[in-house]
């Protein structure tokens, strides 16, 4: 990270740098590697725990023994596999070892190991970088969002059950250190669906994010997971950048509009709807822009 910001430091003196993302996990996200393709996991899968290396292992024994509890210094053995369903498995169901006192103890472990990384990097980042800006990006996993468990959530290191707020310990952290949050934004093809076999939410764990990230004072900025073409998709991203009737009047810091590089030689691009909704996210134009 020294080399980087050395390497790069007229760029970030001329402003042409505005802020650096750190990587604090898989794909540049902070999480555990839970749902890696490379092992045959498919969407929607749960995942599996990341524990069960030497060095995790001999610090979840640590932990059991401090709280006296020896025997609890094991991994689940009834969470199923990469690719299965929550209620297929004895940790993950509705009543299920996840909200056991076995299961509480090892998922504050196991979370409190993600966020204990977190500290340990951003602290480096911090002296490293000098004062610029840093971003960190924290992954959408919204299948299995409207389960009891949010079985995905919780191998992927958020402790974020119903009965319980699983982002707030991350975001305390990442205040401490004064970053910027970033949050993926979905399109319309990823609401809610009657027959949704996964359970999936994505807009309603956008919301939560989001809200946890200001509650706890954070920056947030979005990027969006798939090409905006519509008028909808617009609009979306502009509720979600500047939430309509709010009384703390929050509003994100930045927007990555992501898209594939022949994205503006497409011949469905609507320039006048692109450019009209640049200007609504700089306040240069009313958000109500389509009738």
């Amino acid at each position: 990270m020294r080399s980087f910001h050395m390497e790069f430091r007229s760029l970030s003196e001329e402003g042409l740098i505005s802020a650096i993302e750190v990587g604090l996990g898989a794909s540049g996200e902070l999480r555990y590697p839970s749902c890696p393709e490379k092992m045959g996991w498919r969407y929607p899968g749960i995942g599996e725990f990341q524990c069960y290396d030497r060095y995790m292992q001999k610090n979840l024994r640590q932990s059991a023994l401090a709280r006296g509890h020896l025997f609890w210094a094991r991994g689940p053995d009834n969470a199923g596999y990469y690719n299965s369903r929550s209620h297929e498995t004895g940790f993950f169901c509705d009543g299920g070892d996840y909200d056991s006192y076995y299961g509480r103890f090892f998922l504050n472990w196991y979370s409190g190991i993600l966020i204990d990384h977190v500290d340990q990097v951003l602290s480096l980042a911090t002296l490293a970088f000098d004062g610029a800006a840093i971003v960190v990006k924290i992954p959408s996993i919204y299948w299995w969002h409207r389960t009891a468990s949010h079985a995905a959530e919780l191998t992927a290191g958020f402790y974020n059950p119903t009965n319980r707020d699983g982002y707030s310990p991350v975001f305390r952290m990442l205040k401490k250190h004064s970053i910027i949050l970033k949050v993926v934004c979905y399109g319309p093809e990823f609401t809610v669906q009657e027959n949704d076999e996964a359970f999936a939410d994505p807009e309603g764990l956008t919301w939560q994010v989001m809200n946890a990230a200001w509650d706890h004072g954070l920056s947030v900025s979005v990027e969006s997971a798939l090409p905006c073409l519509d008028v909808d998709m617009y609009s979306r991203i502009l509720d979600t950048a500047k939430p309509r009737n709010d009384p703390d009047r929050h509003h994100l810091s930045f927007f990555a509009y992501r898209q594939r590089t022949p994205f503006l030689l497409q011949r469905d691009v609507c320039f006048s709807e692109l450019e009209t909704f640049v200007k609504c996210m700089h306040g240069e134009a009313t958000q109500n822009f389509v009738d």
